[in-house]
């Protein structure tokens, strides 16, 4: 893997940074390993503090997804722009999923920032050229997820500064 310069995340003057927010859906949005019908109240407050659009993007099936967001509520915020692996030939390491819920959303790689919380997610977020914010509160640990210029964060709070002034 090359050492790229460190992306900022920040918002430029009069603008957004990102047209969309794409969110990994397992570790980040539920918290897979302890699923038991409950959001965490943190991230609904962090998704709320984010204005610009935003989608999730999983390796998971839709079938999976449906159930998982659904059991926690969150379904009906993301309706429509839920992305799955089913909907391209490639999944992770491959980056298809990524930059088809781009598309879909209307933006360019690089006006795209991905919230994931695996290796395998960071990587896919760097090869599809768009900014990765990393959130290590679950269970892969910082140093492990900071790689390249992913920013690392590990308070689901923090994830609307992370992501710069919607």
């Amino acid at each position: 893997m090359t050492t790229r310069a460190r992306r900022d995340v920040g918002c430029p003057a009069g603008g957004n940074r990102f047209d969309p927010v794409i969110f990994d859906c397992d570790g980040v949005l539920v918290d897979s390993e302890h699923l038991a019908g409950r959001t965490e109240a943190e991230i609904l407050s962090a998704l709320d503090a984010i204005t610009v659009p935003s989608c999730v993007a999983s390796s998971g099936s839709h079938d999976r997804m449906r159930s998982t967001l659904g059991t926690t509520g969150l379904l009906e915020r993301f309706d429509g722009r839920i992305f799955s692996v089913d909907d391209v030939w490639r999944g992770k390491p491959a980056p298809d999923v990524s930059l088809f819920a781009a598309e879909r959303m209307g933006a360019s790689p690089d006006r795209c920032a991905v919230v994931e919380d695996s290796v395998s997610g960071v990587t896919v977020g760097l090869a599809a050229d768009m900014a990765v914010v990393a959130f290590a509160g679950g269970v892969t640990r910082a140093d492990v997820l900071a790689i390249d210029d992913a920013v690392v964060f590990g308070d689901m709070q923090d994830l609307p500064s992370r992501l710069g002034p919607t």
